[in-house]
This record gives structure tokens, C-alpha cells and sequence, in this order.
């Protein structure tokens, strides 16, 4: 959808970033110079070849449904081109910005770029603008979305437009999650790439969506202010250095904060 890939692509990029310093960063990182990298192409190859193109083809073939039921095909072309434009230049901020993280010691930092990345998505398909995100996520067109139940939710299952995820699906996830697991694997503390697999997938499918839930619940009982304040206690919880999950998850996937990296390593020698 229109209004989530920005956070989408930008998360993408940022797993993608970190994944590739889990190989092994030598030297000290500017910002641009991970562009130079055989792994920002490839980075580029994907969100060029697969991710751009699919929010074209759901902008073209169900333009009520991807614009959350706000637009029509009558978009401006210069909002048309934006979208595709920022679909690639933001997975290159998050690749640059998880690769600048972690070249200086702060992986940590880059991994919750790529969860946040993730989180916004979601929670704007969950909560939206208004707390029918989801309504309109489960609503293939605008008549839909006007009385809506959980039986449009239903009927959404077997709708042109979920048959069409489902199909960019079989692309995009076994190509963003393999390269991903490759990459990761470069680490020597890597997990088995099965497990890998299967953890990357929990945690973008289930954990993120479910963290996304519970701060639309939040928000919706305690109110806009207070729900995200709420929302930020719980991520810190769930980050906390010593008991948080994600900090075991991290130590997990092969990363280790406590040391320095490589890079600053050679660089304080």
C-alpha cells in the first residue's frame, strides 16, 4: 500500500544492511561508500526488480485498495512516480544507515531499524489514521469498506487482490529472506540457515505484527498520547540489555555489542 512502503522498503533495506555487516566490515564506513558494496547491488537488483515493480502492479490493477481506499487511478503522475522512486531510495537509506550503524559498533541500533521499519508498516495497516486500518487492509474495494465485518474480512481471503499478494509473495519473500539468511550465515556465530529461516519469518510475520497490535489496542484505550507512551515502554522492555528478548535474539542471529567492531577495532589500535 501506498502509505506503508515507505516504512516497508526503508525496513528492508535496513535488514539487508545489517545482514551484509554481519559478513565483516574492515574499515570505518562513510555513509555513501556502503553504495560501493557488491552487496548494496544486490540490495538495489531486488528493490528494482521485485519490490518496486509489485506496488506498481497493485497501484495499476487495484488503485482504491492500495491507496487504503483514498485514491483513485486518477492519481497525479508526480505522486505516481514518488511512490515507485521512494520504493528504491529508501531501502537505500535503511541498507546505508544499518551498514554505518554497525561499522561502528552499534549493530543493536541497526537491527531496530530494521524492526522499525517493519513496526511502521504494520502498525499503519493495523491502526491507520483513523483505527480501521485493518478494515481497510480486509477490504478489496471502497463499496467493501462501507459496513464492514469480519465476513469482508473473509471474502478478502479469496479477492483478486490477496490472490495477487500471494503470488508477489512467492517472489519477493524466498528472494528477500534467502539473500538475508546468506548473508547472515558469512557470520562464524550464525545459526543454521533452517533456523534462521524460520526465525527471520517469526519475527517479521508474527513478533512485529503482534508488537503492532498491542500498541493499536494501547493507543485505542488509553488514548493517542499515553498509548504511545505506553507503546515505548514496552519496546524498551522488550530491548532492555540484560532481560530483553531482543537482545537474546540479537546475540543469537551472531552479534555481540560488548566487543567492538572490527572496524573500530583496527581503527583504535
Amino acid at each position: 500500500m501506498v502509505q506503508v512502503d515507505v516504512f516497508w522498503s526503508y525496513g528492508i533495506g535496513a535488514g539487508l544492511g545489517l545482514a551484509s555487516a554481519a559478513k565483516g566490515l574492515r574499515t570505518l564506513e562513510r555513509p555513501l561508500e556502503a553504495l560501493r558494496s557488491a552487496d548494496a547491488f544486490q540490495a538495489l537488483l531486488f528493490l528494482a526488480v521485485v519490490f518496486a515493480p509489485s506496488g506498481f502492479v497493485l497501484l495499476w490493477s487495484f488503485p482504491s485498495w492500495e491507496t487504503m481506499h483514498v485514491g483513485t487511478r486518477e492519481l497525479p503522475g508526480w505522486l505516481v512516480a514518488l511512490f515507485g522512486i521512494t520504493n528504491i531510495t529508501q531501502g537505500l537509506l535503511g541498507f546505508v544507515v544499518a551498514r554505518w550503524l554497525s561499522s561502528r559498533g552499534r549493530a543493536f541500533s541497526a537491527l531496530l531499524h530494521w524492526l522499525g521499519g517493519y513496526f511502521g508498516m504494520f502498525f499503519i495497516l493495523v491502526h491507520g489514521w483513523d483505527g480501521s486500518g485493518y478494515q481497510r487492509f480486509f477490504s478489496p474495494t471502497r463499496e467493501a469498506l462501507t459496513g464492514w465485518t469480519w465476513r469482508t474480512a473473509a471474502s478478502w481471503l479469496t479477492s483478486d487482490v490477496a490472490l495477487t499478494l500471494l503470488a508477489m509473495g512467492v517472489v519477493l519473500i524466498p528472494w528477500l529472506v534467502g539473500l538475508t539468511v546468506s548473508w547472515l550465515r558469512a557470520s562464524q556465530r550464525a545459526p543454521a540457515a533452517a533456523a534462521l529461516w524460520v526465525a527471520i519469518l517469526l519475527l517479521l510475520v508474527v513478533g512485529v505484527p503482534a508488537f503492532a497490535v498491542a500498541s493499536s489496542v494501547l493507543v485505542r484505550q488509553l488514548g493517542a498520547p499515553l498509548g504511545a507512551a505506553a507503546t515505548f515502554a514496552l519496546a524498551l522492555a522488550l530491548t532492555h540489555r540484560r532481560v530483553g528478548p531482543l537482545r537474546r535474539l540479537f546475540a543469537w542471529l551472531g552479534f555481540d555489542e560488548e566487543r567492538a567492531a572490527p572496524a573500530l577495532k583496527q581503527v583504535t589500535a
